[in-house]
């Protein structure tokens, strides 16, 4: 490992570097730029100089989102009528039947209880509350959606859907129930909004003020709950303002995937407290392996095998003896033509690498490869250039997987990609019966009604964004405070008994929070008080209010606070002054008039606006651990974030306050990494060490 360029250290809350900021053109840096009140006019006119483009203006927000010059920044910091700079991080898209979540998150038992596929007679429905969709679109013209109340969208072409994303999403949340297809969480009674953040073939990302400026179309079209099956690991403040806002004064309830990396990494919006953050489970209900596992997980719902509808229709398979495999269509490669089955020998290449390549055997044929240690392209690109009439790539862990060759590159063979699982029976059939052929057929029509099951906390998030709709839909008196309450009380526990880092407080159940929320039969069994606070910490003296605890069937008697640092309190409302900045774990007990108690725990960030001293950063080491894995290691003077920038990947990131710090990425054998790392203290205050050099 060797050091280059430069060290920086950066004061307050601050942080710009270029390996860092996003790149809009050479140059420029995409950020939100907050002005003083009243003071918009003189911050634009300082925009204007410095060459700024402006993409929105939020004057409720006293905020712009800009791309500036990078030269010009420092400069704006500097500026009074400017109070605060971050970046404007990336936000990317987070993959008649009734699929198996429809029933595990029991909407059905709401609205079709006798199973005769008839929504009962006075049962919600779904109708009179409307979700908006902050997404890829939605085909509006798709089967499934005839007669659905899709109120309209922005901008123009929102209702024509590229990459499926959201019109997967829509379906699990509102397909109709019209015996073809699927059916949705609820049977086509929601009204839909669709803002369109996400476009092309791959749906690769967005901004958050581009995300700001949905949600705020959203609260325009007069949506109730907004479902965002997307996130990214930077966090913004200024969209976190955003979205307290709806909470708070719009009586809007805001829904987001946890995220798919499968560590314990928080993902924006779902991880601020004012948005539900949602886990992945499968048809067992055991939390997905891709499934994020941190603190601001809320709830649970079916994120694995997703049956919903998508904008063409496809047919991706490979067929040995009697056995059909069903797979994807791995983006930007061949199908077979005229939709006739490639009728060829099957060949185990291993991970299709140079080193595996034998083209006596694979010319002609078509070839098997595990996925991992080179990219897609170059696997397909190998099995091309030795002549192969064909490539399937099956998963190196459970379950399928959507691929791509990349932006810019192509291939004319057929690729399809299988589940682990799938593709090591294939290997064990041809093992079996080496000089037997086998089918491979790929086809694709972009327009048309088409259904296929994919995975994602991206699928889980519209089961919980419908039920809250649907529950709601029973009382449209009652708060968003009050639905997201009941959808605590009444969820599923799931894991560790209570709340815990994988499923939340369990696994969303619609209705027994309609009973909850007093619909239905309900019971005559005690329920339990849900507590919930809110807090105001903008320095070391904390205000925390449990306002928003309520118990469903009785009244709440007690309540406890403990701040974390070893101090308690009572009462609705309490009032703490931390000794020190830091992060604390607060935890609220409270006790209803049987003597059931309900818990919530929250992060919260004490600041001492006097320390304006970054933390120090030094002995920063990388190394390889195991296989293709590295690690990358450095120490603090104080307890501070922990963040590494990735110069070919983007920021990774960990909120947790420590002075040992690493982090573990999988990387490919040889490749070269220029990476720098940050680390944030209790105050704010960011230091910035590199960039480093890594050979893997």
């Amino acid at each position: 490992m060797e050091k280059n360029k430069f060290k920086l250290v950066i004061g307050a809350a601050v942080l710009f570097s270029c390996s860092q900021t996003v790149a809009v053109s050479a140059g420029l840096s995409r950020v939100w730029v907050e002005f003083q009140p009243a003071g918009s006019e003189h911050a634009q006119a300082v925009l204007n100089q410095v060459g700024a483009k402006i993409h929105y203006r939020f004057d409720d927000l006293n905020t712009f989102a800009v791309s500036v010059p990078q030269s010009a920044l420092q400069g704006l910091e500097r500026n009074p009528h400017v109070t605060f700079i971050e970046e404007d991080p990336k936000r990317y898209p987070s993959a008649q039947q009734v699929p198996y979540g429809i029933d595990m998150v029991q909407a059905r038992d709401v609205w079709d209880a006798d199973r005769d596929s008839i929504p009962d007679s006075n049962s919600p429905t779904g109708s009179g509350r409307m979700i908006c969709l902050i997404d890829s679109g939605i085909q509006r013209n798709h089967e499934d959606f005839a007669g659905v109340n899709i109120v309209g969208g922005y901008p123009a072409g929102w209702d024509n859907d590229t990459c499926g994303h959201g019109t997967h999403v829509a379906g699990t949340m509102l397909a109709a129930n019209n015996n073809i297809g699927v059916v949705g969480v609820s049977p086509g009674a929601l009204s839909l909004y669709a803002v369109k953040v996400f476009d092309g073939e791959s749906c690769g990302w967005s901004y958050s003020s581009d995300l700001v400026d949905a949600a705020k179309r959203c609260q325009a079209a007069g949506a109730s709950v907004i479902n965002m099956s997307l996130g990214g690991s930077l966090r913004s403040r200024t969209e976190d303002r955003a979205f307290k806002q709806l909470y708070e004064n719009s009586n809007i309830l805001s829904v987001a995937a946890a995220g798919n990396d499968g560590n314990t990494r928080y993902s924006y919006p779902a991880s601020y407290g004012s948005v539900i953050s949602v886990a992945a489970v499968d048809s067992n209900k055991v939390i997905a392996e891709f499934s994020q596992q941190n603190s601001a997980v809320e709830l649970a719902a079916p994120g694995v095998g997703v049956n919903s509808t998508v904008p063409w229709l496809s047919d991706n398979s490979v067929t040995v003896g009697s056995i059909t495999y069903q797979g994807n269509h791995m983006a930007n490669s061949g199908y077979t033509s005229d939709g006739s089955p490639l009728v060829k020998r099957l060949i185990d290449g291993g991970l299709c690498e140079m080193a595996d390549v034998d083209p006596a055997t694979w010319k002609g044929s078509i070839v098997i490869c595990e996925r991992g240690g080179i990219s897609f392209f170059d696997k397909g690109l190998n099995v091309f250039d030795a002549g192969g009439s064909g490539a399937v790539i099956y998963n190196n862990t459970k379950g399928n997987f959507a691929g791509t060759l990349g932006d810019g590159n192509s291939l004319t063979i057929p690729m399809i990609t299988l589940s682990q699982s799938d593709g090591q029976n294939l290997l064990a059939y041809i093992t079996a019966n080496p000089l037997e052929q086998g089918s491979l057929v790929g086809v694709f029509d972009s327009d048309g009604s088409g259904y296929e099951a994919w995975n994602g906390t991206s699928m889980a998030t519209p089961h919980v964004s419908a039920v809250a709709g649907l529950v709601w839909s029973a009382d449209t008196s009652k708060t968003n405070a009050e639905i997201r309450n009941a959808l605590i009380a009444s969820a599923e526990d799931l894991g560790d008994p209570g709340k815990d880092n994988a499923y939340g407080y369990g696994l969303v159940q619609a209705l027994v929070a309609w009973h909850i929320l007093g619909g239905g039969s309900g019971s005559d069994n005690n329920q339990a008080p849900v507590a919930s606070f809110t807090y105001d910490c903008p320095d070391l003296d904390c205000t925390f209010n449990a306002a928003t605890s309520v118990d469903p069937d009785g009244t709440i008697e007690n309540y406890s606070w403990n701040f974390g640092d070893s101090a308690v309190s009572s009462g609705l409302v309490a009032n703490h002054t931390y000794q020190s900045a830091g992060i604390y774990e607060v935890t609220l007990t409270v006790t209803d008039d049987k003597g059931e108690i309900g818990v919530d725990s929250k992060t919260v960030s004490a600041i001492d606006p006097s320390d304006v001293s970054p933390p120090i950063i030094s002995n920063v080491q990388s190394g390889k651990t195991k296989g293709n894995k590295f690690r990358i290691t450095w120490t603090t003077d104080e307890p501070a974030s922990s963040g590494v920038i990735l110069a070919c990947c983007g920021e990774y990131s960990n909120d947790a306050l420590a002075m040992q710090h690493s982090m573990e990425f999988m990387g490919s054998k040889g490749e070269t990494y220029n990476f720098t790392v940050r680390s944030s203290d209790a105050a704010g205050n960011t230091s910035l060490d590199g960039p480093y050099v890594h050979q893997n």
